[in-house]
């Protein structure tokens, strides 16, 4: 019997059976389950188990977070079920049966805009920061900008324009190659597809408002004729177009012999999908957009522009736990194409700080809870940074009342910024950092807006939180069992010491020469305890609630940093055996060291998914390596192209014997020399 032959038995029950399981896999940490019948796993009683670290649903699939020993449960879980194990792709095509056609195409939405999301955000920012230096009257009376009194900062205005304009005027570009590579066909046809959209041979779009008719240019067939008109900042135009590259080049591909397929099927493909993209599908596309942002538009600045702000504001954050959010990213885009700025966004980023300032309440409320703290306080910081996923899911849904005030908190937030009319320039990152996208004119209004998401969430969470928390007695007992807990290592130790102590006096003059002979036999084997974990990897160190990964983020696998990667070596950080790998991904590595202490290294976010393309694996599972030695060679190019980031994450997962555990961030740390980690 395998030693998790009991808990795989458990989980099989809880899960609804076998007959409930479509199909099972595991990737680093997680057990991933594509459920027949979700509402039959019993997630509380799960959740509840000793060998479960936590659990969510995402893209239809139920995770189950194991830790690092997952490789060796899920042997004992297909072995007790009698179920055939399939690969990660298998279990999220399974998994689309659980998501209705709403949820599949919010999904690929999510898919398709994740990748861009980045340069979104920074284009965003470029364009904050120049009109604060172009827009803002704030010399001379009133009367000029920094722009007008420097010529270094007009210059820089100038220049930073080239970076704000490759994002949103070319944006077709990156969507037809997100769509091309989500699709799995050829993503270099997609990028052309996409400069056809925007080439400079057509009319900008953001000139055919001001272009008569009659002056708009035009391709002339003879018998007809179309306008030359680009598709700049155009979202559902570029979407329809890249989706009808990817059929075309899937039914070329099917029906040509192998034999010509160079030749015929990137040719027919890409001619026939511009020619619909600028015939066809791109006015139509055009007036898709334009009426859904019209729509939108009407309702954030019509009569009842309240009661709109009111309602977005309130149901955001269950959008959230439902995936429809991604939506707004799409919606977004469409407005600054038309308007020249959201007024979506911002409170998007209203109600982020709102659950934020939730968690922060329950920070207070909890405060003399230590185990509370381990998830309240990352969960609240990265909520404040624009991830509400470690805070909605790990703290403010977990009690119910958090998550309501945190809604109220957004709604009336929601209802000032709308009032005020408060636009952003693109969208940013969701949360305190966010006014920085914000339209100068409307930054301090956007301010008063985020003082209450700020105050309105932690006071309703404290005065609710005060009696919710008082009233329910398994909190009561939970502090009392903290508290006993708390005396009973206390009393352990005191035992220790006075065993110890009484050893001591019994051995006498022998003593020394125990101690002695202790230190020749550390000496003679060579084997002194680790102190100090060293860079694994060359880059910048940054602290666990930086990652942006809500199971890393929130330190359910248990606490840890990263590093930002500049080179392409992941290295042992210290003297320990390799006791887990992945076959199959090849992005991460377990380490167990002298002292017990069981390390993760896990190469990116979500990597699993690439299937090994790009990763390494130096080593062998059982190997006893040195602090400095090669364990995995990846290819970070690889790993942006396929939409990931690249942040190489190290977590404790067992501390061993280690005590005083701290984590060194915040600085440029170089490979096997720069001590990330130190401990006694």
């Amino acid at each position: 019997m395998g030693k998790y032959a009991e808990d795989a038995k458990q989980l099989l029950r809880l899960v609804g059976g076998k007959e409930n399981i479509a199909a099972v896999s595991h990737c680093m940490t997680r057990m991933r389950f594509a459920l027949a019948d979700p509402g039959k796993a019993d997630v509380k009683a799960i959740e509840a188990m000793k060998v479960v670290k936590g659990s969510f649903t995402q893209s239809g699939q139920f995770q189950v977070i194991i830790g690092n020993t997952v490789a060796d449960f899920y042997n004992d879980f297909v072995k007790e079920a009698g179920i055939e194990g399939v690969s990660k792709d298998a279990v999220k095509q399974a998994a689309k049966k659980n998501q209705n056609v709403l949820q599949r195409v919010i999904t690929a939405l999510a898919e398709i805009f994740a990748p861009l999301i980045p340069a979104i955000i920074t284009g965003g920012l470029i364009l904050g920061f120049r009109n604060c230096i172009d827009s803002i009257y704030l010399f001379e009376n009133g009367t000029k900008t920094l722009c007008d009194i420097s010529q270094f900062w007009a210059g820089l205005d100038s220049f930073l324009w080239l970076i704000g304009e490759a994002v949103f005027h070319m944006l077709p570009v990156g969507i037809c190659w997100s769509v091309t590579r989500k699709m799995g066909t050829t993503q270099m046809l997609g990028i052309v597809l996409g400069l056809t959209l925007v080439s400079g041979q057509l009319l900008n779009a953001y000139a055919v408002a001001g272009t008569a008719a009659a002056d708009i240019p035009k391709w002339d067939f003879g018998g007809f004729q179309v306008n030359m008109i680009g598709y700049q900042g155009q979202v559902i135009p570029a979407i329809l177009a890249a989706f009808t590259l990817v059929y075309l080049e899937k039914f070329f591909r099917k029906i040509t012999p192998q034999v010509i397929s160079m030749i015929v099927v990137p040719f027919c493909s890409l001619l026939l999908s511009v020619m619909a993209a600028h015939f066809v599908l791109g006015p139509i596309g055009w007036k898709i957009g334009a009426a859904v942002s019209a729509l939108v538009f009407a309702g954030i600045t019509g009569t009842f522009k309240v009661a709109f702000g009111a309602v977005f504001g309130v149901v955001y954050a269950p959008l959230v736990i439902t995936g429809l959010h991604h939506m707004s990213n799409a919606i977004d885009l469409q407005l600054i194409a038309d308007y020249g700025g959201t007024m979506l966004w911002p409170m998007i980023a209203l109600s982020n700080i709102a659950q934020g300032s939730a968690v922060l309440g329950m920070v207070w409320l909890q405060r003399q809870d230590p185990e509370a703290q381990e998830v309240n306080i990352p969960a609240c910081i990265s909520c404040y940074l624009g991830v509400t996923e470690p805070a909605i899911f790990g703290v403010n849904l977990k009690k119910g009342f958090p998550f309501v005030c945190g809604m109220i908190g957004s709604g009336i937030a929601a209802v000032v910024c709308v009032a005020t009319g408060t636009t952003a320039n693109a969208i940013g990152v969701g949360g305190l950092p966010g006014i920085l996208s914000i339209q100068p004119s409307y930054m301090a209004s956007f301010a008063v807006c985020m003082v209450i998401a700020l105050a309105v969430p932690f006071l309703l969470t404290t005065v609710v939180g005060k009696k919710r928390l008082q009233a329910d007695p398994a909190n009561e007992a939970a502090g009392a069992g903290t508290a006993a807990e708390l005396t009973e290592n206390a009393a352990g130790t005191g035992a220790a010491a006075a065993e110890l102590a009484e050893i001591a006096a019994g051995a006498g003059g022998s003593a020394a020469a125990g101690i002695m002979a202790s230190v020749m036999r550390e000496k003679d084997t060579g084997k002194a305890m680790p102190e100090k974990l060293t860079a694994f990897l060359s880059g910048k160190a940054i602290p666990l609630a930086e990652v942006g990964d809500g199971v890393f983020s929130e330190g359910i696998m248990g606490d840890g940093m990263a590093i930002l990667p500049e080179s392409e070596t992941l290295y042992a950080p210290a003297d320990a055996e390799i006791t887990a790998l992945m076959p199959d991904s090849r992005h991460a590595c377990g380490l167990k060291l002298e002292n017990e202490m069981e390390v993760l290294l896990h190469i990116g976010i979500d990597t699993v998914g690439m299937n090994g393309d790009g990763f390494e694996y130096l080593v062998q599972e059982g190997q006893k390596v040195r602090a400095g030695t090669p364990l995995i060679r990846f290819d970070r190019a690889k790993i942006q192209a396929a939409g990931h980031p690249d942040v190489t994450v190290c977590i404790i997962t067992d501390e061993g014997k280690a005590q005083d555990i701290q984590f060194h961030t915040g600085n440029n740390v170089k490979e096997n020399e720069t001590t990330v980690v130190t401990f006694c």
